[in-house]
């Protein structure tokens, strides 16, 4: 077999996966040294450090005054979970489904609250949903960025000012790395794991008005988990939204996602958040244009992730060989990276058409991503090369 020779810089930081995602550059254990631990969040100081969580991320994000803003259990997905449980029936609703995660919310919509009213625009891996088919005298729930299929909304503009229903949006690929058109959205959910490089299991939910106005004139007909509850006796329940956090937060990770929102105030703001994705995605896609076996797994570049970048093998060699093996190649691939401690959890979704998917997310150093496309080339021939070499008896 061709032994292919092996390029001569590795990434510094061969964290690409797409959540949790790579901390961020010059991170430590240290960070995390002033943690309010063995003691009560409910306390002044554990408090304090939750409302301080929420008043930067919403400085950062420029979230409207008027929006409530909470850290919620269940990371992103149990603050899309709360979102759905909380305001949905009162309207038809259309969902938006062109990856995982939208199919997720749609199928939960459809099987566990059991909503008749319900359409579904969807569209396959690589392509965005019709959103002109939206309509919003129902309440429409989307993904703004696809996580599992590397394709995103190009802006807020085919949501109208005016609509009688909710918009429900799960940015959580998206927060911190994409322009969020917040007078748009009435419930918006991420966690702390993607952009900012923070913990799992802690998500965030974003409130408008006309969403609170929603809790508090319409009560669905199921049973509320008591993590999923935003009202009491009727009103708006202010507690998880003013620093009381429904149930026990992890003050290490509160702690952390504190570092990482100073880290963002430190390099300039969400611009240079959006800035640092955008030059990583953009150093990607150079080496893709200039690359035969390979292509974007999303068609269109206007709609096109710069934080979770899909990619397919495009080599026509590829569909000459066997279906498993053409199912596999984006393991085989990320399994000899990893091999190689050069690149660790880029294999696509396991919902996803076979290929990789690699984070472009502002934690991730520009230099980083230079240095793994070589890798990509080698890991392709050298795979190439065992598959083409004669078998020995």
């Amino acid at each position: 077999m061709t032994i292919i020779p092996k390029p001569g810089v590795r990434p510094a930081n061969p964290r690409f996966s797409s959540g949790p995602c790579a901390k961020r550059p010059g991170w430590s254990l240290k960070a995390l040294q002033n943690a309010h631990l063995g003691r009560s969040h409910r306390h002044k100081l554990g408090q304090g450090r939750i409302r301080e969580v929420l008043e930067r991320t919403r400085a950062i994000l420029g979230i409207p005054a008027d929006y409530r803003l909470a850290v919620v259990p269940g990371s992103d997905t149990g603050a899309m979970e709360m979102a759905l449980w909380s305001l949905l029936g009162a309207r038809g609703v259309d969902v938006l489904s062109w990856e995982n995660f939208g199919a997720t919310w749609s199928a939960d919509i459809q099987k566990q609250l059991k909503l008749e009213d319900l359409r579904v625009i969807a569209a396959p891996f690589g392509e965005l949903a019709d959103l002109a088919k939206a309509d919003f005298d129902r309440d429409v729930v989307f993904v703004w960025n696809g996580t599992s299929s590397g394709v995103r909304v190009p802006d807020g503009n085919w949501i109208p000012a005016r609509r009688k229903g909710l918009t429900i949006c799960d940015a959580t690929s998206a927060a911190f790395a994409q322009p969020l058109a917040w007078d748009k959205l009435d419930v918006v959910t991420w966690s702390w794991q993607k952009v900012l490089g923070g913990e799992a299991a802690h998500g965030m939910l974003a409130v408008a008005p006309r969403a609170v106005e929603r809790l508090e004139s319409f009560t669905p007909p199921w049973p509320m988990p008591k993590v999923f509850r935003l009202t009491k006796d009727g009103k708006f329940f202010d507690e998880p939204f003013e620093g009381l956090t429904i149930n026990t937060p992890s003050m290490l990770c509160v702690e952390d996602a504190l570092d990482g929102l100073k880290w963002a105030e430190n390099i300039g703001g969400l611009k240079a958040l959006m800035a640092r994705a955008g030059a990583n995605a953009s150093t990607l896609a150079a080496w893709v244009e200039r690359t035969p076996w390979i292509d974007f797994l999303a068609r269109d570049p206007k709609t096109r992730s710069n934080t979770s970048v899909c990619l397919r093998v495009a080599d026509p060699w590829l569909k000459t060989r066997p279906e498993d093996f053409q199912k596999a190649v984006g393991k085989q691939i990320a399994g000899l990276l990893e091999a190689e401690g050069v690149a660790f959890d880029i294999a696509s979704h396991r919902s996803a058409p076979p290929g990789l998917r690699i984070w472009c997310g502002a934690t991730v150093e520009k230099a980083d991503i230079e240095a793994l496309t070589p890798w990509l080339d080698w890991a392709w021939a050298t795979i190439k090369a065992a598959e083409k070499a004669p078998a020995h008896a």
